[in-house]
């Protein structure tokens, strides 16, 4: 059986596409946005995270820990020093608070499909289905497979998220089991798009034009981050490149099919959520000192976008 990484699986999702959904979380990413709402998904293999606010300073992990990365300082006050754990995992075995957790686990898929098919009940009476996302789950594209697989012969709706900065073969090889993919554009000029997120958006960009030309609906989500693409005339910009590839789908559909799969776009703005993730990784949060986007900004770049021709959702 194939086996894979999962960050976690949250069940009782309602932003991951229609109805109520479960969300696949896998690990591994291409991509290093400063702002990930999921930085524990990206690096590809598990690492311990340690949630300082739960620690009861017991003092197991640090008798436990072969490395000394664990201990006190001279106060008294937890550290974990990350750069010599090892991730083999004995100070979690011993941690009763939870306070030192493994940031993903390994699991077959028929594992993570057995929890999926618990909320079948919900699924058909909402239209819902299961969603992977990450982390980019083609990059673990086996182990994507046979999950998306078992869930179509489950009857399930089916949804991937998708950076789409990966070799255009491994998202082709989930396309014939998926019923709707979502991919996020984060700016439209290359040199700021690997500003922002340590890589160019060529790839993307050019996956995006094939994904436009397949028969599965595509929503692009928006990431409206301050300082990176938060201005009327950037989200235009990913609004107009959206309208192409409409446009694009529907010369191709000319003649065969009068209504070929929607096209669309939703703007989501930046939060700052995830700031205690970044810390128990020991990571710097660069996104910490960025002020969420208004309901009226929103509103404005909303009609910014609209102006181009597109369908556009925003929170």
């Amino acid at each position: 059986m194939t086996t894979g990484y999962i960050c976690n699986i949250q069940r009782f999702s309602v932003h991951d596409g229609p109805g109520i959904r479960t969300t696949v979380f896998l690990k591994g990413c291409t991509l290093r946005c400063f702002w990930c709402h999921n930085p524990e998904s990206i690096r590809p293999k598990p690492e311990v995270q340690f949630f300082a606010n739960r620690c009861i300073g017991c003092g197991a992990c640090v008798e436990a820990c072969p490395e000394g990365a664990q201990g006190f300082d001279g106060n008294g006050l937890r550290t974990f020093d990350h750069e010599k754990c090892i991730a083999c995992g004995k100070c979690v075995a011993v941690c009763y608070a939870e306070a030192l957790v493994f940031s993903a686990k390994g699991m077959t898929a028929e594992a993570v499909v057995d929890e999926i098919l618990l909320d079948r009940a919900f699924y058909e009476s909402s239209g819902g289905g299961v969603t992977l996302s990450g982390g980019e789950p083609a990059l673990q594209v086996e182990f994507s497979q046979e999950i998306l697989a078992r869930c179509k012969a489950a009857g399930l709706h089916t949804a991937i998220e998708t950076a789409a900065n990966v070799p255009w073969e491994s998202l082709a090889m989930l396309l014939p089991l998926t019923d709707l993919v979502m991919m996020d554009i984060k700016h439209m000029d290359s040199a700021k798009h690997r500003e922002a997120v340590g890589a160019p958006n060529a790839l993307l960009l050019e996956n995006a034009r094939r994904l436009a030309v397949s028969d599965k609906p595509l929503l692009f989500r928006i990431p409206v981050i301050p300082t990176v693409n938060d201005t009327p005339e950037e989200v235009a910009a990913i609004a107009a490149f959206v309208r192409e590839l409409h446009d694009l789908r529907a010369a191709r559909h000319n003649g065969v099919s009068e209504h070929p799969a929607p096209i669309t776009l939703e703007l989501l703005p930046f939060h700052r959520m995830a700031a205690d993730k970044y810390a128990s990784l020991g990571w710097i949060y660069r996104a910490a000192d960025l002020t969420p986007p208004t309901k009226e900004f929103m509103a404005t770049l909303t009609a910014a976008a609209e102006a181009q021709g597109i369908p556009v959702h925003s929170r």
